[in-house]
């Protein structure tokens, strides 16, 4: 839209020229995206996307303007038809949430709304912390705790270990950094820790050797006894140890390390103790199962997804840190342009600290807002109910594997995730690990399933998470029925 002054070129804004045929091109995105999600079982999990699509994404920079329609017109043909998939009842590929119809609402909201939560005096900052509230309340830690809405665990995982780093270090480490630490920071995690530990050691400058990871029983729970043994030999060896950092549902099977007991290890050493809760944290809801996270409460730092186990649309997680001091002092940083006290009258005062304190992003998007609205349209009991179901789901799918000649489990089932394989007494483990990758790639360009693999004791596994609200039993009765058919295909 072009504006005429008096003097000089014509002014110009990026609203529409013509807001009615603009809400009738909104109205329409609405409503083929509900029609979209409604028939999602309908369509196949995945595809891969052809090449003559792809050579469509190699273009240059757009000079002229393009119509609105013609722009959604090519979104629908080129861009919806190849999704990653995990909005579909039969993907269970990594730890990835489904979305819901509320969460993608909200994410139009907060878009058009367009506020930046690092900080200031307006409602974000006040949904924030209420979310906050309810999550630490959901997870029974304490009301006093301090917290930020982020990216995903990786990045709260980055922040916890930030706050554990300089809290531990014994000296002013934002100031003189690492190069002057009397003796080397060490950290423990067990060999199950998921590699965004390893990412935020290596970006805190502590190097990848300093993350000492402990051996797994046959759980796979980190070893106590290991743990304590490799404490004391690092500290007669002249190592700092600072935290352990414990697992509330790993991502290779699910499992949860005896989180009680390493807390009990931290207090007796006087170590800092971060959970890495990504999907896990949410077992909590469940009353069958929430006392395989006991000792979660305990945490010094606990960081979690929501877009997991929460089924909130990408992309929302969330730290929490016990004492309030350790992770501002962590972060915090105002220089005179970003000046703001609490109490203080305008856009810059307000009675909230800026979550940017918090954190070391200043510009934050309005995360929050899908989480409030999904909250409160479903509530926690029903969350609860649907986390269990996909754990029963998981226990099902087990039992369908143990019914079946053909296939064999490769883990404990923990909570939402399975391990298993197609096994043929013709063909050894090396043949073995072939045909199960090649499993996994037929069910995914057949698009009838999506299932991920990992490595459990040397052999290549199928493996199942199952963060799906979408999800039936039938489902898994179909992932049985189509893993056994091409496997034998592909040992005959």
């Amino acid at each position: 839209m072009k504006r005429e002054p008096k003097n000089g070129a014509p002014e110009e804004t990026l609203d529409p020229d013509d807001w009615e045929s603009t809400r009738r091109l909104g109205h329409k995105m609405l409503d083929d995206m509900l029609d979209y999600l409604k028939t999602v079982r309908e369509r196949p999990v995945w595809q891969d996307v052809p090449d003559e699509v792809k050579s469509q994404f190699t273009g240059s920079v757009p000079i002229r303007p393009e119509h609105p329609e013609e722009v959604y017109r090519e979104f629908v043909e080129k861009v919806l038809p190849y999704p990653m998939g995990n909005i579909h009842p039969r993907f269970w590929g990594w730890i990835l949430g489904t979305g819901t119809v509320t969460g993608a609402y909200a994410e139009f909201l907060a878009a058009a709304m367009n506020t930046n939560n690092g900080g200031g005096n307006h409602i974000a900052n006040h949904v924030e912390k209420q979310v906050l509230d309810w999550i630490k309340e959901l997870l029974q830690f304490p009301a006093s705790a301090s917290g930020v809405l982020t990216s995903g665990c990786s990045a709260s995982n980055l922040i916890g270990l930030t706050v554990a780093r300089n809290t531990k270090a014994g000296f002013d480490v934002r100031r003189k950094g690492l190069q002057l630490a009397p003796e080397k920071m060490v950290l423990y995690a067990s060999e199950e820790a998921h590699s965004s530990i390893q990412k935020a050691v290596e970006m805190l400058g502590l190097g990848s050797e300093a993350l000492h990871l402990v051996p797994i029983n046959e759980n796979f729970q980190i070893k106590i006894p290991e743990l304590e043994a490799a404490i004391k030999r690092d500290r007669e060896n002249g190592f700092t140890p600072f935290c352990v950092v414990g697992a509330a549902g790993t991502t290779n099977t699910g499992s949860v390390d005896d989180l009680r007991a390493i807390a009990g290890v931290c207090g007796g050493e006087k170590l800092w103790f971060h959970v890495d809760g990504a999907f896990g944290a949410w077992a909590r809801l469940s009353p069958k199962v929430k006392i395989k996270v006991a000792g979660m409460e305990l945490a010094d730092s606990l960081a979690l997804d929501l877009h997991k186990w929460m089924y909130m649309p990408y992309e929302i997680g969330c730290v929490l840190v016990r004492e309030e001091q350790h992770h501002r002092k962590a972060f915090s940083l105002t220089p005179d342009y970003l000046a703001h006290h609490a109490g203080e009258r305008g856009v810059a005062g307000g009675d909230l600290p800026w979550f940017s304190d918090y954190s070391y992003e200043l510009s934050r998007g309005f995360r929050a807002l899908k989480a409030w609205m999904s909250i409160k349209e479903h509530g926690s009991r029903k969350y609860a109910r649907i986390i269990q179901q996909n754990i029963d789901q998981a226990f099902y799918l087990g039992e369908l594997v143990k019914a079946s000649p053909e296939l064999e489990l490769s883990a404990p089932i923990a909570l939402n995730i399975v391990c298993f394989r197609f096994v043929s007494p013709d063909a050894d483990d090396a043949s073995l690990d072939e045909v199960n990758k090649q499993i996994a790639v037929d069910l995914q360009e057949r698009g009838v399933a999506v299932l991920t693999g990992t490595v459990i004791g040397g052999r290549y596994v199928l493996r199942v998470a199952n963060t799906n609200h979408r999800s039936r039993r039938e489902d898994f009765e179909v992932l049985v029925k189509e893993v056994v058919r091409i496997g034998k295909e592909l040992t005959r």
